[in-house]
């Protein structure tokens, strides 16, 4: 286990190298950040992640059965636990990840998951109105142009819909803020912009701010949920 914690730490002073080259994330870097931590993911994030992952998904499994996009789908590790239902879309910017992902479809079986395709959450190819519920899980601290992200999220929304995200935002004070700069190298090492300002994504004339809740067993993550209006 040490060795694998010395190549965490490697990824990451490779990946703060180039952040000092560069004040944002291209796609190529993001393409190549993931496609090395694609293999391990599951078992470096998978836990740390869990609990926002699980908090918005358990709120999209409150809503009526429809078509749900999941922007960021990554190695479809929330796809088991959607309602059988729901009718999944996943989009993730890596191909590594959707492979993997792909795997746990086929595996699974996941009846429900109708596609998993390589796409720019910044520049999404579905139709306007094209689903119920858009959700976007620890991605909007992590792409170039989070409002590009939003408009595209809202755009894809139908009226009446719901756009879910989660992730931690470093508004949090006290100990909370003091566990995200612990935190800070790990989500360095996939780009996550621990000073990411949540008023970039908040004040969009096309979505309501419906609910704003802390979650997780220790409130880390933040919940929001907007309708598409």
């Amino acid at each position: 286990m040490p060795e694998f914690f010395e190549d965490v730490a490697r990824k990451w002073k490779s990946f703060a190298d180039n952040r000092k080259r560069s004040a944002r994330i291209d796609e190529s870097a993001v393409r190549s950040t993931y496609a090395r931590w694609a293999p391990v993911y599951d078992r470096v994030f998978g836990y740390v992640f869990d609990s926002g992952r699980r908090a918005a998904v358990a709120f999209v499994n409150e809503l009526p059965a429809g078509r749900i996009l999941e922007c960021g789908v990554g190695t479809g590790i929330s796809l088991p636990h959607y309602r059988a239902d729901h009718r999944i879309t996943g989009i993730d910017l890596s191909p590594e990840m959707l492979d993997i992902a792909r795997e746990r479809v086929t595996t699974g079986p996941l009846d429900n998951v109708e596609a998993l395709e390589v796409a720019d959450a910044g520049d999404l190819p579905m139709a306007d109105g094209s689903f119920d519920t858009s959700v976007a899980m620890f991605v909007l601290t992590v792409v170039p142009d989070p409002k590009a992200v939003m408009g595209e999220l809202a755009r894809v929304t139908r009226p009446g819909g719901a756009v879910v995200l989660v992730s931690h935002f470093p508004e949090q004070k006290g100990w909370r803020g003091w566990l995200g700069e612990t935190l800070a190298p790990l989500s360095a090492s996939l780009g996550w912009h621990m000073d990411f300002d949540i008023g970039r994504i908040l004040g969009r004339s096309d979505l309501r701010l419906v609910d704003r809740r802390r979650v997780g067993p220790i409130g880390f993550f933040t919940l929001l949920v907007f309708e598409r209006v």
